[in-house]
C-alpha cells in the first residue's frame, strides 16, 4: 500500500508514528508534505525512508490512500492544489470533522471518506469513526479499515452523528485526563499524597474500569452499584457528584455542538462562498 499524508501536525505526526510502530506500513510506504517542511523533515530523520514532498500535489500523486490532517480554513487551498493529482480510483481520507464528505466528492474527482481518530490510537487502542461517500465500495471500505485495525476498532457512523460521536472518542480521552488531572491535585491538596503515586493510583484505576465495562461487560450503573454500599463513603460521595455535575455534560456537548456548527459554516463559506446553516 502506498500513502499520503498531507499535514503532519499533532494528529498527523501521531497518525504516521502509529502506522509504522504497529507495523502497518513501513516509512518507504509513506509520503508526506506539510505547511512547514521542516516539520516532515524531522519525521523522516525519526522514522528513515519516509519521503518528504515538497508540494501537497506531490503528496497526493500515485498514492492509493491520502490522508488530509489539516484545519478546516485550509481545505479551499488543499484542494484546489492536489485535485489535478488525483486518480478516479484513489481514496481521500480527511479527519476533520467539519468538512462534509459531499463537499470532498464536489471538489475531488475520486473517492472520499471521513475518519474521526483519537489519541488513544497512539498505544493501538480506542476506536476510529469511519464514514465513506457515495463513490466508495467495499474494498475501498475493507481496505482503509483493515489499515485502521492495527492502532484501533474502526467503527462505521451516519455522518449526521459526526460531531457527537467525535466528543466520546475524540474528545473524551482530553474530557477525562481533565477530571483526572483535578481528582489529583485535589488528592495531593487535601491529603499530602505525593502527586506521582496519586497519578499512578489514579491511572491504574481508569485503566481497570475501561476493561470492566469492555472485557468485563459491566455498565456504568453497575460499577457504582457494585462499589457503593447503601450509606456508605463512596454513596455519600456519588451524591455529591449528582448535585455537582446536575446538566454539565448536556453544557459540554452543546458548547462542542455549537463549535462545530461555526467551523462547518466556515467550510462551506470558503469552499462555496456561502455559509451553509444547519451543518
Amino acid at each position: 500500500m502506498n500513502v499520503g499524508f498531507i499535514g503532519t501536525g499533532s494528529m498527523g505526526s501521531l497518525l504516521i508514528g502509529a502506522f509504522i510502530t504497529s507495523g502497518a506500513l513501513k516509512p518507504s510506504q509513506i509520503a508526506a508534505s506539510n505547511r512547514t517542511i521542516a516539520k516532515v523533515e524531522s519525521l523522516a530523520i525519526q522514522y528513515p525512508g519516509l519521503r518528504v514532498k515538497s508540494t501537497n500535489a506531490e503528496a497526493a500523486l500515485g498514492r492509493d490512500i491520502v490522508f488530509l490532517c489539516i484545519k478546516p480554513h485550509e481545505f479551499h487551498t488543499v484542494l484546489a492544489e492536489i485535485r489535478e493529482s488525483l486518480r478516479p480510483d484513489q481514496l481521500v481520507v480527511s479527519i476533520t470533522s467539519p468538512v462534509m464528505l459531499a463537499q470532498l466528492e464536489d471538489w475531488l474527482p475520486c473517492k472520499a471518506a471521513k475518519v474521526i481518530p483519537s489519541i488513544t490510537n497512539h498505544v493501538g487502542s480506542g476506536a476510529t469513526l469511519c464514514m465513506y461517500g457515495s463513490r466508495t465500495n467495499d474494498h475501498d471500505r475493507e481496505r482503509l479499515e483493515q489499515l485502521l485495525r492495527h492502532i484501533s476498532e474502526p467503527i462505521r457512523i451516519d455522518e449526521q452523528y459526526t460531531r457527537i460521536v467525535s466528543d466520546l472518542s475524540s474528545c473524551g480521552p482530553a474530557f477525562f485526563a481533565f477530571f483526572v488531572q483535578r481528582f489529583v491535585e485535589a488528592a495531593v491538596e487535601e491529603t499530602g499524597i505525593s502527586h506521582e503515586d496519586a497519578l499512578a493510583v489514579t491511572s491504574a484505576m481508569l485503566l481497570g474500569t475501561g476493561r470492566l465495562l469492555t472485557e468485563g461487560g459491566m455498565t456504568p450503573e453497575q460499577i457504582q452499584e457494585r462499589v457503593a454500599v447503601p450509606g456508605g463513603i463512596t454513596a455519600k460521595a456519588l451524591e455529591l457528584l449528582n448535585l455537582d455535575c446536575d446538566g454539565m455534560f448536556n453544557r459540554l456537548i452543546r458548547t462542542t455542538h455549537a463549535k462545530y456548527k461555526e467551523d462547518a459554516s466556515k467550510v462551506a463559506s470558503s469552499l462555496y462562498g456561502e455559509e451553509v446553516n444547519g451543518q
